[in-house]
C-alpha cells in the first residue's frame, strides 16, 4: 500500500505551530496541591466505549483505577467520537475520551482543548468494501456516489474515509455518509447491503473481515499500516477537555491520567482470558474467539505509557491539511493540543 500522504515539503504551511511543539515535551505550569482533587466527581463522554480504541478507559474502569485515585467517574456513551465531544463543549461532561485530532478542529474555531494522556498510538481504523454491494469493486473511483458508513458523521471513522477519499481525487460531497455507531448495529448495516462501504474499528472491522463481508482496503491497526496510510505517528484516543479546565484541575488530571496510565501497564502484560474476563460479556458481541483475535490485532496500538511522541501531532495536522481546503494549518499552536505533563508523572508512579 503506496504511502498517502506524499513527501512535499509541509514545513513552511505549519511552521508556527512547529515552533510550540517542542512544548509538548516541557511540563507547563502547575500548581499541583498534594492529595487535594479539585473535582471528585468527574464526568467522561466517550463515543463507542465497547470497542478497542478506548480499551484502556474500560480497563481503568472495570479494575477500579479511577476510584483508587479517589474519583467518581461517570462514564456517558455515544454513537461516535462527535457527539462525545458535542456533550463536553455543551458542558454536559467535564473530559472527553476521543481521538486527539479533535483538539486541531477546535482550535481552527478558536476553542482550545488539550489532551493529557494518550490511549492510543495508532487509529485502529480500517477502511472495508462491502464484498455483497460491491463485488467488483476495484478502485477508490467506485465509491463515488455510494454509502459509506461510518460511526458517526464528524468522528475519526469519517476523518479517516475523508483522507483516504482524498488519494482518487473525491470531495465528501461524492459519497454519502452514514452513522451506523460502533457495534451491532455497524454489523447490520453492511450484512444487510445498508451501506456499500465501511470505515470503523474493532472488533467490528475484524469480525466483518474474518466472516467475509468485507475486504480491507486500508488498515491503520498496526503501527507499520498507520505508517503507510499517514506517513508518520498518528495519535489517537486520549482524554481531553477544554485548556481551561486542565489548567485549573491539575491533580484531578493527574488522578484521570493515573489511572490511564496504570490501566495501559495492565495491558501491555495482559493475556486474552484476562481480557476476556474483564470486559463486560456485551462488548464480545457473541463471539468471543472473533473478539481475541481483534485485540490480538490492534495490540500494538495502545499506547505503552500514554506520552505522546513529538513527531505524531504534526502527522495529524497534515493528515487534516491534506484534504481540508479551509483549514489553515499555520494557525493552529500544536504545543496547546496536548500536553505530556500529567503522562510523565503517571508513569514514573508505575514505573510504565
Amino acid at each position: 500500500m503506496d504511502q498517502l500522504l506524499n513527501k512535499r515539503d509541509f514545513t513552511k504551511s505549519i511552521g508556527a505551530s512547529l515552533l510550540g511543539l517542542s512544548a509538548l515535551s516541557v511540563s507547563p505550569s502547575y500548581t499541583f496541591a498534594q492529595n487535594k482533587l479539585e473535582k471528585t466527581k468527574v464526568s467522561i463522554a466517550v463515543g463507542g466505549k465497547a470497542t478497542f480504541y478506548y480499551l484502556p478507559l474500560t480497563i481503568a474502569e472495570q479494575l477500579g483505577y479511577f476510584k483508587s485515585e479517589g474519583l467518581e467517574v461517570d462514564i456517558s456513551d455515544f454513537a461516535g467520537g462527535a457527539k462525545a465531544l458535542q456533550a463536553v463543549v455543551g458542558g454536559s461532561a467535564d473530559v472527553c475520551s476521543g481521538a486527539y485530532e479533535h483538539t486541531l478542529y477546535l482550535q481552527a474555531k478558536n476553542q482550545f482543548y488539550q489532551a493529557f494522556v494518550l490511549q492510543g498510538r495508532a487509529p485502529q481504523i480500517s477502511i472495508g468494501i462491502s464484498t455483497k454491494n460491491l463485488p467488483n469493486y476495484k478502485g477508490l473511483e467506485d465509491l463515488r456516489g455510494k454509502k459509506i458508513g461510518v460511526s458517526a458523521p464528524g468522528s475519526s471513522t469519517n476523518i479517516a474515509a475523508n483522507l483516504i477519499l482524498s488519494r482518487a481525487g473525491l470531495k465528501s460531497t461524492d459519497v454519502s455518509f452514514i452513522g451506523v455507531g460502533t457495534s451491532a448495529g455497524a454489523l447490520a448495516a453492511i450484512r444487510s447491503g445498508q451501506i456499500d462501504a465501511i470505515s470503523n474499528i474493532d472488533p467490528v472491522m475484524t469480525m466483518l473481515e474474518q466472516k467475509g463481508d468485507v475486504k480491507v482496503i486500508y488498515d491503520t491497526r498496526t503501527l507499520k499500516g498507520t505508517q503507510q496510510v499517514f506517513g508518520g505517528p498518528m495519535p489517537a484516543a486520549c482524554l481531553y477537555s477544554s485548556y481551561d479546565f486542565v489548567q485549573k484541575n491539575p491533580n484531578t488530571c493527574q488522578a484521570l491520567a493515573n489511572a490511564i496510565v496504570q490501566a495501559l501497564k495492565w495491558l501491555q502484560s495482559a493475556g486474552p482470558s484476562e481480557i476476556i474476563k474483564t470486559v463486560p460479556e456485551s462488548y464480545l458481541l457473541g463471539d468471543r474467539g472473533l473478539y481475541l483475535a481483534s485485540f490480538t490485532k490492534i495490540k500494538e496500538a495502545i499506547s505503552l505509557d500514554g506520552i505522546m511522541s513529538n513527531d505524531a501531532p504534526p502527522t495529524a495536522l497534515k493528515a487534516i491539511s491534506s484534504f481540508e481546503t479551509d483549514f489553515h494549518a499555520d494557525k493552529i499552536n500544536l504545543s496547546k493540543t496536548f500536553t505530556n505533563t500529567f503522562a510523565q508523572r503517571a508513569k514514573e508512579r508505575f514505573k510504565a
